[in-house]
């Protein structure tokens, strides 16, 4: 790389951009972890951009307002919801449950959760079905969703400063440097971050499901499930998340935490 077609002064204002984002920017600590982190929106910001993508979500669905399946989605959160604590007092949980063949659930920030009637099949029991939204409960609980914001942030400032020291390089030569800076930055540190909120959210749903009187070892039975369901995954470098054996790994690992749990939710 020819020296004098890099200008240090992007990089430079760059690095102190981003030198101002980390440290001005809001720290928060996880309740149930005692994990730091840094985010980029406030709580008002994210419950209020959780329910405009809610109101979105459900007027473009076709949403199921009655039946036993729906009553089993809204028996599940209420007790989910009672486990999350202080971190979860505050938030307005909602629920609805969607016609769709989609495998999913998901849940915003600030506490609106959607159900698709796919997951059902597979999340046969209540158990399972706590597995499923414990885990999307603890991405918002755990502000997850603001947490992304932030390194997404952090890495398009990278991203520009490194474009505005090459804007005098060879064209070519700028795609290739840039090509290989965004992988980078995908693969190498954006992709770990995710892989690192699942693990989290597994770990924290896990307690939530014990917490809320579900056996948490249905948890290990329903991602055995999805392993067979799902058998062709990506290598887990290339996801943002961690592969079926990891999280079962994992959820063993974290069990007798969660059996502590739910002993004591079975002896109240």
């Amino acid at each position: 790389m020819n020296r004098r077609h890099i200008k240090w002064l992007p990089i430079g204002a760059a690095l102190l951009f981003i030198a101002y984002q980390y440290f001005s920017s809001e720290k928060f600590v996880n309740p149930e972890t005692g994990r730091k982190s840094h985010v980029a929106l406030s709580v008002e910001q994210e419950s209020a951009l959780g329910l405009q993508s809610y109101q979105q979500i459900l007027a473009q669905s076709q949403i199921i307002d009655s039946g036993p399946d729906l009553e089993r989605v809204q028996r599940v959160v209420q007790r989910l919801a009672a486990a999350t604590g202080a971190a979860g007092k505050d938030f307005d949980w909602r629920v609805s449950l969607v016609q769709s063949d989609h495998v999913n659930a998901f849940c915003l920030p600030g506490g609106k959760i959607v159900v698709y009637t796919g997951i059902l099949p597979v999340a046969n029991s209540d158990a399972a079905l706590a597995t499923v939204l414990g885990h999307e409960m603890a991405h918002a609980t755990s502000r997850h969703g603001a947490q992304r914001v932030f390194e997404q942030n952090l890495a398009q400032t990278a991203i520009a400063g490194v474009a505005g020291s090459l804007s005098d390089m060879d064209y070519q030569k700028q795609v290739a440097i840039m090509s290989a800076f965004g992988a980078g930055a995908q693969y190498g540190v954006l992709m770990p971050f995710s892989r690192n909120h699942e693990s989290e959210a597994d770990h924290i749903g896990l307690i939530y499901m014990a917490r809320a009187g579900y056996d948490p070892r249905e948890s290990i039975t329903f991602w055995q499930r999805m392993e067979q369901a799902n058998p062709a995954q990506p290598p887990e470098f290339l996801s943002d998340h961690p592969s079926h054996g990891t999280r079962i790994q994992q959820l063993e690992s974290w069990m007798p935490q969660a059996l502590e749990e739910y002993n004591r939710a079975q002896a109240r």
